[in-house]
């Protein structure tokens, strides 16, 4: 299969099967800003508790995956350009 998450000296490179990957950025850039925009507006509909406290720890969340994809992206393709 793929490249599994390794160890290197100075720390963890960012090195994960493409379906982890792939899923990882489903989750990152459809399912968590869906999940946020339905709690949102549920919550402003039927009074659900902290709606913007909800969207706003999804929306660090998000950004937080994010980097992290970037930065294994990043590395994949460096390694795959030589």
């Amino acid at each position: 299969m793929g490249n599994h998450l390794k160890i290197q000296r100075g720390g963890i490179a960012m090195i994960m099967p493409n379906k982890v990957y792939d899923t990882l950025k489903w989750v990152a850039t459809i399912a968590m800003p869906a999940a946020g925009t339905l709690y949102f507006a549920l919550a402003e509909t039927w009074g659900l508790p902290k709606g913007a406290e909800v969207v706003a720890t999804l929306a660090a969340l998000e950004a937080f995956a994010g980097a992290l994809l970037q930065i294994s992206s990043a590395k994949y393709n460096a390694a795959n350009k030589a």
